[in-house]
């Protein structure tokens, strides 16, 4: 993962590149319909680059005191497998501790529940539909 760059804003308008990665990967390859959201204006955003191209996203906010949701985590389909989805993880839950988090959440597909094991969450509640697309709650303590 050499050549890798990062930028994290709050809200959408100043970063395209996670608008786009999202409709990419979300809508266009897994076709979810509801993508964007009210939440996105309040969330902080992460875009990280390969040298010039944007290779992964995500966002994190705050729901109640304490507690943040991480979610809308992409990565570009020919860079996965290589690191990014690691690091957008990393780096959304070092701002979550910036802003006062104690632990963080999110909504995981299914498919990739493995990966968000790998990282220290663990799953609770049944699994459930999310525009026809099975997921399952996690949480982790920071």
């Amino acid at each position: 993962m050499n050549g890798y760059w990062m930028r994290l804003e709050k809200g959408l308008d100043n970063l395209p590149d996670a608008k786009l990665l999202r409709q990419a990967v979300f809508v266009e390859e897994q076709g979810f319909h509801d993508e964007f959201d009210e939440t996105d204006p309040a969330a902080y955003h992460l875009v990280i680059y390969r040298n010039e191209t944007p290779a992964a996203t995500g966002r994190v906010f705050e729901k109640e005191p304490g507690h943040f949701i991480i979610g809308r985590v992409a990565v570009a389909k020919r860079l996965r497998g290589e690191g990014y989805g690691r690091l957008v993880m990393n780096t959304l839950e070092n701002q979550a501790r910036v802003m006062g988090a104690g632990s963080v959440s999110l909504s995981a597909q299914l498919q990739a529940r493995g990966f968000y094991e790998a990282l220290g969450y663990q799953a609770y509640g049944k699994v459930y539909l999310d525009q026809g697309c099975p997921h399952i709650s996690m949480r982790k303590a920071l």
